[in-house]
């Protein structure tokens, strides 16, 4: 009986506990957002905590990498405590449209995060039917509502992500966008710093632009794979990464299949993530100039200096990066190629002898086309035929071929040599 009534006691104070873990664990959130980039800020104004629920005010603040314009939402949550975790309902502090704007007819969006004390989250976005109007430009955004999903297990290390998404369009006065039967999986497992290993899939139905003079180009069966994998302990990675298009249609005429594949292999962990880091770092003081216009000089170049450094390292510890398939499909035949660039992997002491990142390195390219592809668009004739007097595609049959390799800062193409300036 005693048993029976410690147990009741621990489950009632389970709320407040669970309430002050949460509390914690959105901080430490907040503090990892602001702090892994410049461009996404979320601030947290009030954080009241009670024993069953909590309420919370704050805004997120998102900047343009590109123009440094910033944009910020207030937001308002609140929190459910339970006895093993947290459930946060979100909202925009303004409500989910402008005042007297029906933007959801059917019902409102729904954002929530749902944590656990052993370190679990869950952030869900069940988002309804959408239709949002301009009138003063006469464009409009039309959604058939959709599913987002991203579940962060083992303490923030692994990550797995879903969107399911059927319809949306946008239309205006010059062009129709329509984009259906989205769907999106990817599982992440932290690798070291910002870079991640794992396994992602995107497809896209199809994808249609069509244009007021009834012009239209569409895609169909759009896919993207992906894969990072890390061995040697966790000190090299490997990714690739294939896009396929299994139909474009334009002017009566489709053709297909269309396939690009990507490749980066046997990189050097530590300095592939201070190559990231310092571009990062680089993104953020041009974004910094542009909104304030104080940068100190030692800042950018001690930057720009951990970039050259750690290229170098990734350059000396060896790598190779390339397209190894190149395929598109066209009404006159098919285009097809493959390149690849290598980096040996060096020793201390060429190392430290290493002049510049450019000098061992060595690849390969390959491009094959019809003949009849220039012949039936003048544009690319136009474009094909300096290349062609020089020597750099050669006739064979019915087509126009380039082999080229590089070695030795020289690219030789079809047999013309071509010195390459020593940039890097």
């Amino acid at each position: 009986m005693i048993a029976g009534a410690g147990v009741l006691v621990v489950a009632g104070a389970m709320p407040w506990a669970v309430g002050y873990v949460t509390e914690q664990q959105w901080q430490a959130v907040t503090q990892e957002v602001n702090s892994a980039q410049p461009f996404v800020q979320l601030q947290t104004g009030e954080y009241r905590r009670g024993f069953l629920g909590a309420e919370l005010k704050g805004s997120l603040r998102i900047v343009n990498p590109e123009t440094g314009e910033p944009h910020k939402v207030d937001y308002r949550g609140y929190v459910s405590h339970g006895v093993t975790g947290s459930l946060l309902d979100f909202e925009p502090a303004g409500g989910w449209a402008p005042e007297g704007v029906d933007w959801f007819p059917d019902a409102l969006p729904k954002l929530t995060l749902e944590t656990r004390i052993w370190g679990t989250a869950i952030v869900e976005l069940v988002a309804p039917v959408m239709t949002i109007t301009d009138t003063e430009t006469g464009e409009s955004l039309n959604s058939s509502g959709g599913l987002a999903r991203v579940e962060i297990s083992d303490s923030g290390s692994s990550a797995e992500a879903l969107l399911v998404w059927p319809a949306v369009s946008l239309s205006g006065p010059d062009m129709d966008i329509r984009i259906s039967d989205i769907h999106m999986e990817q599982t992440m497992a932290h690798l070291l710093g910002g870079l991640w290993t794992g396994n992602g899939e995107l497809e896209i139905g199809s994808a249609t632009v069509a244009l007021t003079d009834g012009n239209a180009l569409t895609l169909r069966g759009f896919g993207l794979t992906s894969t990072s994998e890390a061995r040697d302990g966790g000190a090299r990675l490997d990714s690739r990464a294939a896009i396929d298009v299994q139909e474009v249609a334009r002017e009566n005429q489709s053709y297909g299949p269309h396939r690009l594949v990507l490749s980066l292999d046997n990189l050097d962990v530590q300095s592939w993530n201070d190559v990231t880091e310092g571009m990062s770092e680089l993104q953020a003081i041009a974004l910094q100039q542009e909104t304030t216009g104080a940068v100190q000089p030692e800042q950018q170049l001690a930057a720009m200096e951990k970039v050259n450094r750690s290229v170098r390292d990734l350059a000396a510890a060896g790598f190779s990066i390339g397209f190894p398939e190149l395929i598109l499909a066209t009404p006159e035949g098919e285009v097809q190629g493959n390149a690849v660039i290598r980096h040996p992997e060096l020793t201390g002491q060429q190392k430290a002898g290493m002049l510049m990142v450019m000098q061992r390195l060595t690849g390969e390219m390959n491009l094959s086309l019809p003949v009849a592809l220039a012949e039936n668009y003048p544009e690319l004739r136009m474009q094909l035929a300096p290349m062609v007097k020089q020597g750099l595609l050669v006739q064979d049959g019915g087509r126009l071929e380039m082999k080229a390799t590089m070695r030795d800062l020289m690219v030789d193409i079809n047999g013309v040599e071509i010195p390459l300036p020593p940039l890097l």
